[in-house]
């Protein structure tokens, strides 16, 4: 019999557990601390100051350096570290993540509080009910694990579905052998290492009969890969991916798949020409592997695609997309919104142009074959050497899936990222005829145009109607309408379609 889901927010963060695994000169000032209860992570780098992170401020814990014999009173209270540098505290949440020299000694630790919230399902609890496969996604912090970890738990205690969890690096589920009880009856699986998280998703269905597979952070294509295996066989599949929108998902072809995948058209002049559109064109080739995907604005807000195909379809055809909105208000009622969520969008548009080609930040690639590529194709882009002016990161699959530094910022900052398949030129052709799809002249009109028609009504206009363009250019009409907290639509038959820029609602 199915049971209601909890209403209010309940945390539990064991910090006792926590501060039991520090020195004492460095837990007595943090237990002290009035706002413990928000505390974030503390830090520990050897010859410095230990020092503990909140929210909105930092505090050093204590004026003398981190010694050699602080770290290992800490490492000596915590299970052994995994070969990504994680470690944790038995049947807690926590996390401990190292820092090692070059002969691989720990000279640094980070000790990130893991805390498990009830209740915080109940703005998609409708959704986990439908059986469909669910996609979160959203910037790092935003709480897709501790949503994860709530859904897990739902679906095992109140649904009384067999669950199990793949737990690559035991934060859904916490470290030791006993799992935290936030995951409820629900079983967890732990991953050797995370470069086998694929091959213990396949294991997980074939070998323990679940009704409801739940991963965190799909990064890989082996992953994607599997993801679409245990779909086909009937399996509910509920999982976070790198990404904060469904764009950015469509604009990675390692993950593209999650999606459908995307594929190259070429149509015929007459089909282009009732079409409106440019002969070479993208389109879905598979159904999606998830059905529906939840993008994670922040804690009490989300945007919901409820039909990911036809959602991924009006993309490619350049067609406006407003997923649902749902948040809670301030009496914890939940609300919903049909109508065009705002994403915020890092620096200007990538339009392209003379004035203001895309800036391309090459990452783990040969710069020199891209150059090669831009000069061949005569495409409207520059090359960035610093990532706060980038429009686009183009990487290369290995480096993706290392996920180095500047990969997490480019994540962290909502920048896009390209994966190529292969550090090839013909690859490079490919991903440039994709950003080049339009003409820079007509581009550059048009968003002026757009540009100007928002700042009118921005001044009090009710609203501007804009010149017919083609499918492309009206996306990128509809984005720049949506940077400037507008709403647009679209009206009219191709190829006489045109843009409106106006209020939302309030």
């Amino acid at each position: 019999m199915k049971q209601p889901m909890p209403e209010m927010k309940q945390i539990v963060d064991d910090l006792d557990a926590f501060l039991a695994a520090l020195p004492q000169r460095i837990r007595q000032p943090l237990a002290q601390d009035a706002e413990l209860h928000d505390l974030l992570e503390v830090v520990m780098d050897l010859g410095r100051p230990p020092e503990a992170r909140f929210p909105h401020r930092e505090v050093v814990l204590s004026p003398g350096e981190v010694t050699e014999e602080d770290i290992g009173f800490v490492t000596s209270r915590i299970s052994p570290f995994s070969g990504d540098n994680r470690a944790g505290i038995e049947r807690t949440l926590h996390r401990i993540s190292a820092v090692r020299n070059r002969q691989g000694k720990v000279v640094g630790l980070t000790l990130r509080v893991g805390r498990a919230v009830f209740g915080t399902i109940r703005i998609i609890g409708d959704l986990i009910q439908t059986g469909k496969s669910l996609l979160l996604l959203g910037r790092p912090g935003v709480g897709k694990t501790t949503m994860l970890r709530e859904v897990a738990r739902v679906l095992a205690d109140d649904f009384k579905k067999r669950v199990v969890i793949v737990d690559t690096s035991n934060e859904i589920a916490g470290d030791g052998d006993i799992p935290h009880p936030a995951i409820g009856h629900a079983r967890r699986m732990q991953v050797p290492s995370p470069t086998l998280q694929h091959a213990v998703m396949i294991e997980a269905v074939e070998n323990h009969m679940p009704e409801v597979i739940v991963i965190d952070e799909i990064g890989t294509e082996l992953e994607a890969q599997a993801a679409r295996t245990i779909a086909e066989r009937g399996v509910q599949l509920v999982a976070t991916a790198h990404g904060n929108t469904l764009e950015n998902l469509i604009l990675n072809p390692v993950l593209a798949d999650l999606v459908g995948g995307i594929e190259s058209v070429t149509l015929g002049d007459e089909e282009a020409r009732r079409r409106g559109t440019q002969k070479s064109i993208l389109e879905r080739k598979a159904p999606p592997t998830f059905d529906i995907v939840v993008e994670i604005q922040d804690r009490d807000r989300v945007a919901v695609h409820p039909t990911v195909g036809e959602a991924v379809d009006a993309i490619l055809r350049g067609r406006k997309v407003s997923p649902e909105a749902r948040y809670i208000d301030e009496k914890g009622e939940m609300r919903r919104e049909q109508a065009p969520v705002s994403h915020p969008t890092p620096g200007p548009l990538p339009t392209g142009g003379k004035e203001k080609p895309l800036r391309l930040l090459p990452y783990g690639i040969s710069r020199s074959r891209l150059e090669q590529a831009i000069r061949e194709g005569r495409s409207p882009v520059s090359l960035e050497g610093d990532l706060e002016r980038a429009d686009l990161l183009v990487t290369s699959k290995a480096h993706y899936r290392r996920k180095p530094p500047v990969m997490k910022e480019a994540e962290e900052k909502g920048l896009p990222i390209y994966v190529l398949k292969s550090n090839t030129t013909y690859q490079m052709r490919q991903f440039l005829s994709a950003i080049s799809a339009a003409e820079v002249g007509p581009v550059e009109r048009a968003l002026k145009e757009a540009e100007e028609a928002a700042q009118k009504v921005l001044g009090g206009e009710r609203e501007v109607e804009l010149s017919p363009q083609s499918s492309y250019i009206r996306r990128l009409q509809h984005q720049l309408a949506e940077r400037y907290g507008l709403a647009s639509s679209s009206s009219g038959q191709e190829p006489l379609r045109r843009v409106h820029i106006f209020q939302g609602a309030a």
